[in-house]
């Protein structure tokens, strides 16, 4: 059993770790929003790359747009905190119990 609960346990801090880098990389977009990068920058396609398929399902989902500021990285951040709080603690806590 205690093979299990180690198996949860690593996976609870992997994804806490996933969720987290994310999370930064949400904060990136937003921040390169503020400004005009330049779209052929390897970084800036990368970033938007990997954030743009989550924002535009949260975009077309609710309307987060007023007065030109857009919610969705907001929307999107809250949703990687409810993650790390509600299933990786859930998985710590059932990691704990087996072990």
């Amino acid at each position: 059993m205690f093979v299990l609960a180690n198996f949860l346990m690593a996976v609870a801090r992997v994804l806490d770790i996933v969720l987290t880098l994310y999370m930064y990389v949400i904060i990136a977009q937003a921040v390169l929003s503020w400004v005009s990068p330049d779209p052929y920058n390897p970084i800036v396609r990368f970033i938007h790359n990997l954030t743009e398929p989550v924002l535009y399902r949260v975009r077309r989902l609710l309307p987060t747009v007023f007065g030109g500021f857009d919610f969705s990285p907001i929307v999107v951040i809250l949703g990687i905190v409810f993650l790390q709080a509600f299933v990786v603690n859930s998985l710590f806590m059932m990691a704990q119990r087996m072990g």
